[in-house]
């Protein structure tokens, strides 16, 4: 159990990447971890998409995520120059669906630590994956028919290393 709590507190969120690419082995590791996470009723209702940093549709979901935020020259790209990014989708009328993809993208973050690998998980394509381009994303990340965007995580080599963030017990934490 220490070998779990050590990487936990020793996670954060990377935000750039070497181009080396995940292994095969290394890939289906961390698509375990997602999906051997619970959830509600055992209902298993996420799916993972596995996107190449370099494939075009990111470059699209970037420039939508800036227009719509109405971004001028940002310092990166939503990923980071990531290797991959897996986006989790599910059942859209689901209620559990949020948290159970929430689930699962901290399973893969905490595998990615223990692994040597860095993360980022990501919520800031979400205006960008639901608004009026929703279907085309939805098809071109091959949601299942009704499934819809709830989180995605960027996964590489780390070329960049940050403390993990401080939190306050006295005042984050009540007891009754």
């Amino acid at each position: 159990m220490s070998d779990a709590l050590s990487v936990i507190a020793q996670r954060s969120s990377t935000r750039g990447y070497t181009e080396q690419k995940l292994t095969k082995e290394e890939l289906n590791k961390l698509l375990l971890a997602g999906l051997q996470a619970p959830t509600a009723a055992n209902k298993q209702e996420i799916h993972i998409t596995v996107v190449d940093g370099d494939n075009p549709i990111l470059a699209e979901m970037e420039e939508l995520k800036n227009q719509l935020r109405d971004i001028q020259n940002p310092p990166s790209n939503f990923y980071y120059g990531a290797p991959t990014v897996l986006f989790i989708s599910a059942d859209a009328e689901y209620y559990w669906s949020r948290l159970d993809a929430g689930i699962a993208v901290e399973n893969i973050a905490i595998a990615a630590e223990g692994m040597g690998l860095g993360s980022l998980i990501i919520g800031c394509v979400k205006d960008a994956l639901s608004g009026e381009k929703k279907a085309y994303f939805a098809d071109a990340l091959k949601f299942p028919s009704g499934y819809q965007y709830e989180i995605a995580i960027a996964v590489g080599y780390k070329a960049t290393s940050k403390e993990p963030h401080e939190f306050d017990m006295e005042k984050q934490v009540s007891y009754l």
